[in-house]
């Protein structure tokens, strides 16, 4: 997709210089439902990364043996290298949303209306986690008194989920 001048646009332009590309007063169907449907997306996602670790950790032991037990020391890291690798293929990836999301019909988009691109997704993930361990699991009521539903790790990195349908009606 182009912009009037020919660049390239990953994504829908704001309205009339608005700071925000979605806003829950104008299109409330772009944000029903979303929490629910991200609960369900993350309890996907976490079945999804650990059966990936299945044949991750086989690779691990037979590159232990090729290294006469070097390699075991993969095994410490190897949840955060498997994590992390499936956000920033999914979530970073051209959906802009890991399996589950894709699953649930929702997408994660910039403030200003871009995909998610690998770096932000590696962010995104580390900052929940990070979130979580530092403020306890009670960080997660925040989307409940946020205008457009966002968890804390999501209004830091200026991301938010939506409903893929929604958007995908509104862009066109």
């Amino acid at each position: 997709m182009s912009d009037s001048n020919g660049a390239q646009s990953g994504g829908f332009r704001p309205r009339g210089g608005d700071r925000f590309a979605y806003d829950p007063a104008k299109d409330p169907d772009l944000f029903d439902a979303v929490l629910a449907k991200r609960v369900v997306a993350f309890a996907i996602d976490a079945v999804a990364i650990f059966a990936l670790m299945i044949p991750a950790g086989m690779l691990v032991a037979v590159f232990g043996f090729i290294t006469l037990g070097i390699g075991w020391l993969l095994f410490g890291p190897l949840f955060a290298i498997v994590a992390l690798g499936y956000e920033a293929l999914t979530l970073g990836g051209p959906h802009s949303a890991t399996l589950g999301m894709q699953l649930t019909g929702v997408e994660m988009r910039t403030w200003s209306g871009q995909r998610m691109f690998p770096l932000l997704a590696i962010m995104h993930a580390l900052l929940f986690w990070v979130s979580i361990v530092v403020l306890t699991p009670l960080v997660l009521l925040v989307p409940l008194f946020t205008y457009r539903k966002q968890l804390l790790h999501d209004l830091v990195l200026g991301v938010m989920g939506l409903n893929s349908g929604a958007l995908y009606r509104r862009e066109g």
